[in-house]
Order: C-alpha cells, then structure tokens, then sequence
C-alpha cells in the first residue's frame, strides 16, 4: 500500500520572524496593522510573509473577533435548473470578481426551499461561517428578512423591492415592472393582441410583478387575450408549456397566442423548438421575446429578441453592497438601469 502524504506544512508567524530577524509580537503588529513596530518593520514583515506565502487562519480570525473572511449565497431552488441558467453564472462572476479583490470566500449552498435556507442561516451564524449573505429571489411572503435582522447577520437582497420595514437590510434591484411594460408595448404597436407570458416559479417578487404589469398593460391598451402562465424555469417545462399555448389551452376561445414573453432565455430557445415542431414560424406565426439576453440567444436560428441588462455589473454592486455593510456601512437602497429590449429575429408585426 502507498504510504499517506502528509498534508504541506504551512508557513507560520513564527517562520516570518525568523527570516525577517524580529520577534512573533512585532509581527503580529505588523500583519494585523497594529502600532508598537516602525514602518520599516511592518514592511519588511509584509514582504517576508508574501515571500513565505503565508495567508492568515480563518479559526484565528474568528477567535480575534475579526470575522470569517467569507459570505454566503443560497439558492433555494431545483438544482438541476441552475446549471443552465445564464442569469446565475453571470451574477455569481459579478459577485466574485469583488470579493476576489477583498480576498473574501464565497461559501455557496443549493437548498429545497425556504425553510431549508433558513436551516442555513441559523447555522453559519451560529457558527460564525460567514460574516455576511446575499438573499435571492424574494418571495411575496418572505420570512428571511425577519430572521436576518433577527441574527443581526449583514444582508443584501438581490431584485427585492425598497421594503421598509427591514431598514438594516442593503436592496439591490433591477425595475421589472417597467421591463414588462417596455416589451408589451412594443409587441401591441407591432399588432399583437394575443400574448402569453411564460413566466418562472410562482411566488417570487419579480414574477408576480412582472405578472401585475402584463395585466396591468393589457387592461390599459384594452387587450382581453392576455394570460400568464408559471413554470420552473426549466427548458423541458418551457417546452411544455408552449405546446399546451399553442395548442389552444390558455386562451379563451382556444386561439393561439401571437406572441410569447419568456421569463428566461433556456425556455426561450425550447419554446421557439417547439413551436417549430408543431409547424408554427417564429416570427410569422409567433413572435417570441425572452427575458434575459445571453450567447444563447444568439445560438439558435431566429436570433431571439432579449431583455438585456448587465448581470456581471448586477452582482459587482450587491457584493460592493454587502462588503459596505460588513465594513459597518450604512444599509441602502440600489436600483440598477432597467432592461432593454433588444429587439432581432423572433419578433415582428402580426400576422394574424
């Protein structure tokens, strides 16, 4: 049997002492920006733990007082729905990139649901794991705030409404609502009366604000064949959902609809598949707009028309947010620019 490797020993302040020819305590001054050594000291020390590679002890950290060096993202939904889902990726990379600069961890989790998320929550507070977390996809009814300012655990949450009542609490967030009401009114000057929104998981804020727009758009402009329609966000449900609309199960009367909105570009490219298969032309027959623009709409023949907006730069600031607040920042308010509507290939007038 091959002999165990023994784990690499790592570098110590006692080794940094050693080789810059000063005592532990002087670099323990040094390293932690404490006075007691002169510049020259805190220099030389510094360029000596690099040299050695020394990094400092998250136990030690959290015994100082001084914090675990990470925060935490959970994600309460199916976890075979996150590996293709754009939005996801691209927030993660944002959210990476600032705390890559602060030499911050990122100690991510997929859970079933809520009530597993704040499981989470109490546990790593309880373990003092993290010194921080971003919430995503609030719900209508959601009880993490509550908990949150309960643990008094720094938060920032992610495409949430300003909500008062959590004043400790940092938002970021992005004006569905105004989104929506971009799309529908271009889709209504390009004729269209029938119109499907194929929307995500029932519950969270952003779908049933988008949901509340489209029928408040509709009443405005007096369209009366407008429905939505909630999905997991899934390519196989978005499929499904599709063949069902345009089979006639949605509208009244059974007509199809002329154009589908997306609540994400995975079901987009399924839906414009399906239809497809059923012999429906995409935009002759339907015109088909997705919500979050990525490569992948750019991947499929028609190019699909996208709301885009800039995710990386979504996740930059929420981690900028939440780092404010771990720093002992005040909480605030953040709106970041409204998606546009790009307009390609899958969508044109009607031809109903």
């Amino acid at each position: 049997m091959p002999a165990k490797r023994s784990p690499a020993r790592r570098p110590t302040m006692k080794d940094i002492a050693q080789r810059a020819g000063v005592s532990e305590s002087a670099v323990s001054f040094a390293l932690n920006d404490r006075p007691g050594v002169s510049e020259i000291t805190r220099d030389r020390v510094r360029r000596v733990a690099e040299q050695l590679g020394w990094r400092p002890s998250t136990a030690a950290r959290q015994l100082s007082g001084e914090g675990a060096a990470t925060v935490g993202l959970v994600v309460a939904r199916p976890a075979d729905t996150l590996g293709v889902d754009s939005f996801f990726l691209q927030l993660i990379s944002g959210i990476q990139e600032v705390l890559a600069e602060r030499h911050l961890g990122l100690l991510f989790q997929v859970v079933e649901d809520v009530d597993d998320e704040c499981v989470v929550y109490r546990r790593w507070w309880a373990e003092h794991r993290v010194d921080g977390v971003m919430v995503v996809d609030p719900r209508t009814d959601d009880v993490r705030p509550d908990l949150l300012d309960e643990l008094g655990l720094p938060a920032v949450v992610i495409g949430g409404a300003p909500d008062a009542r959590h004043p400790g609490l940092s938002t970021v967030w992005a004006d569905d609502a105004g989104a929506m009401a971009s799309v529908v009114d271009r889709l209504s000057a390009l004729g269209h009366r029938r119109i499907v929104h194929i929307a995500g998981l029932p519950g969270l804020a952003h779908t049933e604000r988008r949901i509340r727009t489209l029928r408040a758009e509709a009443e405005r402009r007096g369209l009366a064949e407008v429905r939505s329609v909630t999905t997991d966000y899934s390519d196989a449900e978005g499929a499904a959902v599709t063949r069902r609309v345009l089979e006639g199960g949605v509208l009244e009367g059974g007509s199809p609809p002329t154009a589908l909105v997306y609540d994400n570009d995975v079901m987009a490219v399924a839906g414009v598949a399906a239809a497809t298969e059923l012999g429906f032309s995409v935009p002759g027959d339907v015109s088909v707009v997705a919500w979050e623009d990525s490569a992948l709409c750019r991947m499929v023949k028609p190019w699909l028309s996208a709301l885009s907006r800039d995710t990386v730069e979504f996740g930059r600031t929420a981690a900028k947010e939440l780092t404010s607040l771990v720093d002992g920042g005040p909480a605030r308010t953040v709106r970041v620019p409204v998606p546009r509507l790009i307009e390609r290939e899958s969508t044109g007038p009607c031809g109903a």
